[in-house]
């Protein structure tokens, strides 16, 4: 009998996994709604493992959406991208670490280059042509090639030509979560005259690219031949003028849950001190699996169907939900944030109650909270 009963036990004991499942269709939503706006190109910028959300998952939904490019972060991320299966250009521009000239020659990948001194160690290592977007500074101060040092950049694109193909000119809104055309003009007016003397120094034709999300879709004057969207893939939008979809749903299970009396102390240094009789529950994830541990006190998760508040302190492994009234048993299934509404908290009043931005949220949950699909 004892043989018979202990698989049964063996699945009773299972609880549904912290989960993280990325939307494909809401990404696609979000790209269409992008296309609503703009009549440039559209690159899906898949850095970071997609915001999160997963780089190839995100990729494909983006380019069936009809993404033109991808962007990334380093060659490796882009060679994940190939194997994959994506064929789109793919153009990586932070290359932390340095550029594989061979890899980027053979899997197509474009590289962006800042310095002159970037572009002629590019040039040396090549032994096979690689496209070369250059990055331009448009008013960030934060990588790519001042103004005074234009001409020095020109010069080694020209004198690398056999071994680096300029194809593309980039830049960065320096205030682009503004969403204002006026507080972005300069970094236009930059980025037009970078592109009318990349010309003037014979390496074009060049594609052009400045705006992200934001500048996509609150500012025709910055999306010259392509767009860039990172954020807004997974449901962002850091002027938080469009309303996008979010392309996620984060749940995790009750792994205790219990009755408590008026003035009991909850967590450590017990921080909180119920004033009446409520339940209690533990929900399984905290700040190593990306719950931000400073939070305002009206942060929460949807539990059956009702916006709960986290109390006390936010646990390595754990948050303690009051739940009330209601009592809710082991194997109960909270959502910390999804695209629903309502009592299902979204990534936007995260970032709000950890006094962040949405970026943080997505892209800073663990590697024990487990991915999906939808």
């Amino acid at each position: 009998m004892t043989a018979l009963l202990a698989p049964e036990r063996a699945t009773l004991s299972r609880l549904h996994a912290p989960t993280l499942c990325t939307l494909p269709d809401a990404v696609a939503e979000n790209v269409r709604r992008v296309r609503t706006a703009t009549s440039a190109r559209i690159m899906a910028v898949v850095k970071a493992d997609g915001y999160g959300h997963g780089a190839v998952p995100v990729a494909r939904a983006a380019v069936a959406a009809g993404a033109e490019w991808l962007g990334v972060t380093d060659v490796a991320e882009a060679t994940a991208l190939r194997e994959a299966g994506l064929a789109v250009p793919i153009l990586s521009w932070l290359n932390p670490a340095g550029v594989d000239a061979a890899t980027a020659a053979e899997h197509d990948i474009d590289i962006a280059v800042g310095s002159a001194e970037e572009l002629r160690q590019l040039v040396a290592d090549a032994e096979d042509p690689v496209r070369v977007h250059l990055h331009l500074d448009t008013g960030m101060a934060r990588g790519g090639s001042p103004l005074d040092e234009w001409p020095e950049l020109f010069a080694a694109a020209r004198a690398g030509r056999g071994r680096v193909e300029v194809v593309g000119v980039m830049g960065h809104l320096p205030r682009a979560d503004e969403g204002d055309p006026e507080a972005n003009a300069a970094a236009v007016l930059r980025m037009r005259q970078g592109r009318d003397a990349v010309l003037r120094a014979g390496l074009g034709p060049v594609l052009v690219h400045l705006a992200a999300t934001s500048g996509a879709l609150t500012d025709p004057a910055t999306h010259f031949g392509m767009v860039r969207i990172g954020a807004g893939l997974v449901g962002i939008d850091p002027s938080e003028r469009t309303v996008l979809t979010g392309a996620s749903r984060w749940t995790a299970p009750v792994v205790h849950s219990a009755l408590v009396p008026a003035r009991t102390a909850v967590g450590y240094a017990g921080a909180y001190v119920t004033d009446r009789e409520t339940h209690l529950v533990v929900v399984g994830v905290g700040y190593a699996d990306g719950i931000p541990r400073e939070l305002a006190p009206e942060a929460g998760v949807e539990i059956g169907g009702m916006r709960h508040p986290i109390v006390g302190r936010v646990s390595m492994d754990q948050i303690v939900v009051d739940t009330g009234e209601a009592g809710f048993p082991r194997g109960t299934i909270a959502t910390v944030f999804g695209p629903e509404g309502g009592a299902v908290p979204s990534v936007q009043e995260w970032a709000r109650w950890a006094d962040s931005i949405p970026h943080t949220i997505v892209t800073g949950i663990g590697t024990r909270v487990q991915r999906s699909v939808a």
